[in-house]
């Protein structure tokens, strides 16, 4: 069952992995081993979550990565979908 409009990872670890633990960026930025400006775009939504990421995360705070690129997934898909009647696509059907 897809998820109504689900939040960007990026939201869901600034406010359910970070501000928990006191964590700033910069420190969560030099715990996964990325640069201050990667996780930032992360949390402010202008960047995914890579499957490089997903495992960084999952080390950093116990998760799985399939969970982590699943809510990137989920989060992209919504979004595609929302686009749906833009795209211009041919239904193909066997002649």
């Amino acid at each position: 069952m897809r998820m109504h409009n689900p939040p960007h990872p990026g939201e869901i670890i600034k406010t359910l992995c970070l501000e928990p633990l006191g964590v700033t960026v910069t420190q969560a930025a030099a715990a996964l081993d990325v640069s201050r400006k990667t996780l930032s775009a992360i949390l402010n939504g202008h960047a995914g979550i890579s499957p490089e990421m997903a495992v960084r995360l999952s080390i950093a705070f116990g998760t799985s990565a399939e969970s982590w690129l699943n809510q990137q997934t989920q989060y992209d898909l919504w979004h595609a979908e929302q686009r749906r009647k833009e795209l211009r696509v041919a239904k193909l059907v066997a002649v």
